[in-house]
């Protein structure tokens, strides 16, 4: 028989004990709420500190017959690692696993297996003095971002050789169709039969460091993948089937408690180009040509917008100062801070709202200019951005193309080290420069829209046209994304007086229009509706619809009954 629901706090506090068991608005805020969407009501966030409290955290759970919300840097864009502001048929818990740290090299530095709370930053630093990289690096991801986050939702970030985070090696626990647990090891790793004797020796990293190799732990097709530029789909996008294999894709329908991935070899040099345009057919041509003839795929394309350029270079401005001035070592604990002071200010009602953002925003306007002087240059001739890194023994190849492109309209710069720097620091800080605006400008501001689109690989006609009665609702266009990989992020700050809801809707029409598929890296969340074959994909990981309910437009309630 199930416990009831009164006596699961109890539990819950002898397991993680009272510290780290939040209760109350106040105190849970931070974790019901998203990075930029709302967020809805939760029992109780419990923070478990090994890997065996997070196995009984989760059997706690099952007895009490409440939903479960894991949740890891809660960096996502789409609310999809938060509860649904609609409310579920059940109490949720979010379970927070920020302090399961720790990751393990193996096969000579070739794989790495993660533990919940290992963040891209971390495994970086890990992974820096091997010579080795993640799959993705900072920059290309929300700083702070878990590694487990990004394979469950298939993310893929910047760097064009290596496609969405993707293994076929995961550890973690599933619901059973009797509304019990059961705890699933595919690591390719003895770890033994008892569930507490497993969960103990990996967090200790007791197990044999040369494991067979017999599945993927990449995406190692995609590079094959992307060239293909007459293919009429995307490159990729967030249900892809190409790349749901139960972990990879799983967006929170199952506690993960490892993941094993593959490393990939630093590159020694790189050089970095910045182009600018007038016409994006130039850019188009451009793409099609570095995809199908080079030699070497880039290291990273990343196109920006002029207006992107501007809200960046004013309202993100202050995000690229700390960053430029802390590093990102230091940069995740600065936005936990943040995130806990703006949770005391919200109970402070004499307060102006986003008084933080505020201060913040005030602050970097002083300060003089942070960008180079070419980037702005290019700035005042062009309305269109490219940023290309290639390796330096691919830098020729990519020197004489650019030549011969550029001679058709367009010019290029050959960046130096600070310059190529600042300019992907300029590029990442875009994804925060919206909400900013609007915690400044809250009058002004109805609300964000934010696409994140995969367009099909032989589209030519990459740019978007909004019929005037969209456009005329909306006070900035911005435009940014993964070139190469026909991955947009498309955001807009909707007009005070619009309503945001039906202007998405005739945006998403237009995108099915013309072939996109969305999301393309940031999960489902509760933003957008997930096609049946991801619904029954999920569905099929938690038969009694446990783990994050809803996700996708899916049904809350328990064991996916039909909505009410």
């Amino acid at each position: 028989m199930s416990a009831p629901p009164h006596d699961l706090l109890p539990a819950l506090r002898a397991i993680v004990g009272r510290r780290h068991l939040l209760t109350g608005a106040g105190k849970t805020r931070r974790y019901r709420l998203g990075f930029r969407s709302e967020g809805g009501e939760a029992l109780a966030v419990v923070r478990p500190g090994t890997l065996v409290e997070l196995w009984q955290v989760t059997e706690a759970c099952v007895r009490a017959d409440v939903a479960i919300i894991a949740q890891a840097a809660n960096t996502g864009l789409t609310g999809g690692s938060t509860p649904a502001p609609q409310g579920y048929d059940r109490p949720v818990v979010i379970v927070s696993t920020m302090r399961l740290k720790g990751s393990f090299t193996i096969n000579g530095d070739a794989q790495i297996v993660c533990l919940p709370g290992s963040t891209l930053h971390e495994l970086e630093q890990t992974l820096r003095p091997l010579d080795r990289e993640p799959h993705s690096v900072i920059g290309s991801s929300c700083f702070g971002a878990s590694v487990i986050g990004g394979v469950c939702n298939n993310s893929g970030g910047a760097l064009v050789r290596r496609g969405p985070a993707y293994t076929e090696y995961a550890l973690y626990a599933r619901s059973t169709p009797d509304g019990g647990i059961a705890l699933v090891n595919h690591l390719g790793i003895d770890l033994g039969s008892d569930p507490l004797e497993m969960l103990r020796r990996l967090e200790r990293g007791d197990f044999d460091r040369a494991a067979p190799d017999e599945g993927r732990a990449s995406d190692e097709r995609y590079a094959a993948h992307v060239r293909d530029i007459e293919a009429d789909s995307p490159a990729r996008f967030n249900a892809d089937p190409r790349c749901l294999h139960e972990a990879s894709g799983s967006a929170g329908k199952l506690m993960v408690f490892a993941v094993r991935l593959d490393t990939f070899a630093r590159e020694a040099a790189t050089r970095t180009f910045y182009l600018g345009c007038g016409d994006p057919a130039r850019l188009a041509e451009l793409r099609r040509t570095i995809l199908s003839s080079c030699n070497q795929l880039p290291v990273a394309a990343e196109y920006l917008h002029a207006d992107a350029f501007d809200l960046a270079d004013r309202y993100g401005k202050d995000q690229f100062l700390l960053i430029d001035w802390l590093g990102t070592d230091r940069l995740p604990r600065f936005f936990d801070l943040k995130s806990r002071i703006d949770g005391a200010l919200a109970r402070a009602p004499f307060l102006p709202a986003n008084l933080i953002d505020r201060l913040l925003y005030a602050a970097s306007r002083l300060w003089p200019n942070h960008l180079p002087r070419r980037m702005r240059e290019w700035r005042a001739r062009f309305p269109h951005h490219l940023l290309v890194k290639v390796s330096a023994d691919a830098a020729p190849e990519m020197l004489d193309l650019l030549r011969r492109w550029s001679a058709g309209g367009g010019d290029f710069f050959e960046c130096s080290e600070e310059e190529a720097r600042k300019a992907f620091l300029h590029r990442f800080v875009i994804a925060g420069a919206a909400v900013r605006y609007q915690a400044v400008h809250p009058r002004s501001v109805a609300g964000i829209v934010a696409l994140d689109i995969a367009l099909r690989r032989n589209d030519r006609d990459w740019f978007e046209t909004l019929p005037p009665e969209i456009g005329g609702q909306i006070l900035h266009r911005i435009y940014y994304g993964h070139f190469l990989c026909h991955v947009l992020h498309q955001d807009y700050v909707i007009a005070a007086g619009a309503d945001c809801g039906p202007i998405k809707d005739a945006m998403l029409r237009l995108l099915d229009d013309r072939g996109a598929r969305y999301p393309a890296e940031h999960n489902f969340g509760h933003l957008y509706k997930a096609p049946p074959d991801l619904v029954a994909f999920h569905a099929g990981l938690d038969p009694a619809n446990r783990f994050n309910p809803g996700i996708g437009g899916a049904s809350r309630l328990k064991n996916h009954a039909a909505s009410r």
